[in-house]
This record gives C-alpha cells, sequence and structure tokens, in this order.
C-alpha cells in the first residue's frame, strides 16, 4: 500500500515500513479507533442522504430548500457532512424521500 500525504509535516515512512498485519495491530491499539462489533450495528442511526433525495427529485439545492422549506444553509451543511439532521429533521427527510409530493402538497397546497 503506498500512502500520500498533502501535509508535509506528516512523516509516514514508519507506517509505510509496517506490514499490513503491524498496521492492523496498531490500530486495533488506538482505543479511539476500536472496530465495530455485529451487536452495535443495530444501536447505529441511519442517516437519510438528503443529497440523493434532492438528485432523485432533480432539484437543485435551491429550489430543494425552497419547497422543502429548509434553510439553504442548513442543507448544504447536511450534504457536505459538516452538520447532521437531528432527529426530527431525520424523519421529515425519510418523509420527502417516500411521499415529496404530499409533503409539497401539505407546505404550498395543491398544484
Amino acid at each position: 500500500m503506498t500512502t500520500t500525504a498533502d501535509d508535509p509535516a506528516q512523516d509516514w515512512s514508519r507506517l509505510d515500513a509496517m506490514s499490513e498485519a503491524e498496521r492492523h495491530a496498531a490500530a486495533l491499539r488506538d482505543p479511539d479507533a476500536q472496530p465495530l462489533d455485529p451487536e452495535d450495528m443495530p444501536k447505529l442511526r441511519r442517516t437519510p442522504q438528503v443529497r440523493v433525495i434532492r438528485r432523485a427529485l432533480g432539484l437543485s439545492q435551491e429550489a430543494f430548500a425552497t419547497r422543502f422549506q429548509i434553510p439553504l444553509g442548513t442543507l448544504r451543511d447536511w450534504e457536505q457532512g459538516r452538520k447532521d439532521p437531528d432527529a426530527a429533521a431525520r424523519a421529515y427527510l425519510v418523509v420527502i424521500g417516500r411521499n415529496p409530493a404530499a409533503v409539497s402538497e401539505a407546505l404550498h397546497g395543491p398544484r
């Protein structure tokens, strides 16, 4: 595995000298990077992929934000991974994904 880095201050030579097994063992020793166990999987929250929903509807960020009354900055933060939607927003995104016409009609009246 070849390692590249954009940060010239980082010395990658130790990592490059390790075998794959040594890298794996070093990663397991890191308390902040422990692998998930199968019993952890049900506890994880699935976040609706707002970009996928928006693109499936064929809408720009601006049009999606306007139609579904989501602040444009918030939408961009979600799409770019800077922030995650809270529980209510996740539920709202699920509803948008499943029935966008009903959400639009509820917000703006029949078209």
